[in-house]
């Protein structure tokens, strides 16, 4: 009975005893020494209640230990807490002393990291909470992944749109090359013309290099302004590339094309009207025509395209278009002005001027001169197109040369002598004198948008106010020669000195009788005086008006 009742003492006494040891440097229960459990009260707090160190909202009673930690997780976000083990079970997971016999804090888990002080005692996890080493880079601490997740981010927008762009870069270069393979496979030498026009021909010619700009700048021909030669023009179709029409009318169409990889016009000829196509190909070739303010020719060639034969005529390109379209789009400074109306009579002048000599120039009618046959260049001056209805004459022969061409000039221009048919068409001054009453139509027209006090009229052809649109023969021969009829002045002109000049000078162009009308170089030097009396309209030492 003595040994029963020895027995259940010993086993109430072991119930109350912890078999545990210490750790020397914290003073940690150590498990296996026979003292019996104390209890203790604990400090116990949350994040982020813990951060004030002086509040203690909760304790903890009847713990076994105490302890407070410092977490750092992935982000560098730092905890702290506080907190009791009241079970044997807890204690491995807390105060380890395999863990804690190890240097320094350990890893929760892959991306964090924490310090846990544990304690025996009434309140001893009170005070300052263990700190954690500095944030470092390396294989064994942890890594801020802030930076890592923006650049990852950056790949991955960035990596698709490069390879989209070399994509298209590698497609781009192969579609060229395998073009420029078969480009060449076509100028085959078994073919004269394609053999003629290859880039290795055109360089060994007197030429230059293949290029527009070394072409026009070069005597290329026996003279100056009749174009390439022609072992090039015969090929020079095959050298261009249309890219877009600018303009029809009743002889065809014009395009913009791409030459040498510099833009040009092509004025596509009908069929039926080879002889404009042929007689303008005969003007531009001859020899000393080129000039400022003549239209820059590059060369003529006849080629087939949808089973139709194309007459194709190559000049300058001007982005600017024609007078009519810049005057319809634009009103003009005294200063405009004056820069078209003298370059339109710098370029008659050539036209109707002789040069004699080995190599000479005729005499040159133009016949249809109107605002849709000059063009306007970049810095405001103008050149004369378009010379299908062109007459020379030479005081050699004493010849005037009409061409084959059916074409009649634009009646709205025609001059009282041609549409009453009392023209002499042998006498070649008659012609240069129906050039100047068509010039003054053109000054009317662009004086009238010539900005005075402010304002300008809107843009009107002439006699747009007693015919229609597109009148008749006899309409114009009613208005012209009948009622002795011609475009009104503004009375805004009479207080512009500029434009009251002008207006003295295109009624002495237009007149009546042929006779009475200025030679275009006095119509030039009238214009430089004119321009001279204005201030806003510069002039060089030359005379001429500064662009």
């Amino acid at each position: 009975m003595s040994g029963d009742l020895h027995g259940k003492l010993l086993d109430e006494t072991e119930e109350t005893m912890d078999l545990e040891t210490y750790h020397p440097n914290h003073d940690l229960p150590i498990q296996n020494s026979l003292v019996p459990h104390q209890r203790y009260k604990c400090y116990s707090c949350e994040p982020p209640d813990c951060a004030d160190t002086t509040a203690h909202a909760h304790l903890c009673q009847n713990a076994i230990q105490c302890w407070k930690s410092r977490i750092r997780d992935q982000y560098g976000h730092e905890s702290v807490s506080r907190g009791c083990t009241t079970t044997h079970e807890q204690l491995p997971l807390y105060c380890n002393p395999n863990l804690m016999n190890s240097s320094g804090p350990k890893k929760r888990h892959a991306s964090g990291t924490y310090n846990i002080e544990c304690c025996t005692g009434d309140y001893c996890n009170n005070g300052t909470f263990p700190a954690l080493p500095p944030v470092e880079y390396g294989n064994e601490v942890m890594k801020l992944e802030s930076s890592t997740y923006a650049l990852k981010m950056t790949g991955a927008i960035l990596g698709p749109v490069a390879m989209l762009i070399v994509a298209v870069v590698i497609v781009w270069y192969f579609m060229r090359r395998k073009h420029h393979k078969r480009l060449m496979a076509s100028r085959s030498k078994h073919d004269p013309e394609t053999y003629y026009a290859s880039d290795e021909i055109l360089r060994a010619t007197s030429a230059g290099d293949s290029t527009l700009r070394e072409y026009l700048q070069h005597s290329v021909t026996s003279g100056s302004g009749s174009g390439l030669p022609l072992l090039i023009q015969r090929t020079l179709a095959r050298q261009v590339s249309l890219c877009e029409c600018i303009g029809r009318g009743r002889y065809g169409e014009v395009w913009r094309g791409i030459w040498h990889g510099e833009s040009v016009a092509v004025k596509i000829f009908f069929s039926r009207d080879e002889d404009s196509w042929k007689r303008e190909t005969e003007i531009y070739s001859t020899v000393l025509l080129r000039h400022e303010n003549i239209l820059g020719y590059i060369g003529s060639d006849m080629t087939s395209r949808n089973s139709c034969t194309q007459l194709w005529l190559i000049t300058h390109y001007y982005p600017l278009g024609s007078l009519f379209d810049h005057l319809n789009r634009t009103a003009l400074s005294h200063h405009q002005m004056a820069t078209i109306c003298l370059s339109i009579a710098n370029g008659l002048v050539h036209l109707h001027t002789e040069i004699f000599g080995t190599e000479g120039k005729p005499a040159i009618a133009h016949r249809d001169l109107k605002t849709k046959n000059i063009l306007v260049r970049i810095n405001g001056s103008c050149v004369i197109a378009d010379f299908g209805l062109a007459v020379t004459h030479s005081q050699t022969t004493n010849k005037i040369d009409m061409g084959n061409t059916a074409r009649v000039g634009t009646k709205r221009y025609m001059a009282p002598e041609v549409l009453d048919e009392s023209i002499n068409m042998e006498c070649f001054e008659s012609l240069r004198k129906a050039d100047i009453y068509a010039i003054g139509l053109m000054f009317w027209e662009i004086c009238r948008r010539t900005l005075s006090n402010g304002i300008a009229e809107d843009y009107k052809v002439p006699f747009y106010d007693c015919v229609t649109s597109d009148p008749s023969f006899e309409e114009m021969r009613k208005v012209v020669c009948g009622d002795n009829y011609r475009p009104s002045i503004p009375n805004r002109w009479v207080s512009d000195p500029l434009l009251q000049g002008m207006a003295k000078l295109m009624r002495e162009c237009w007149h009546a009788n042929s006779n009475v009308r200025l030679p275009a170089l006095r119509i030039k030097k009238t214009l430089l005086k004119l321009a001279s009396l204005d201030e806003t309209v510069k002039l060089n030492y030359d005379g001429e008006i500064c662009v």
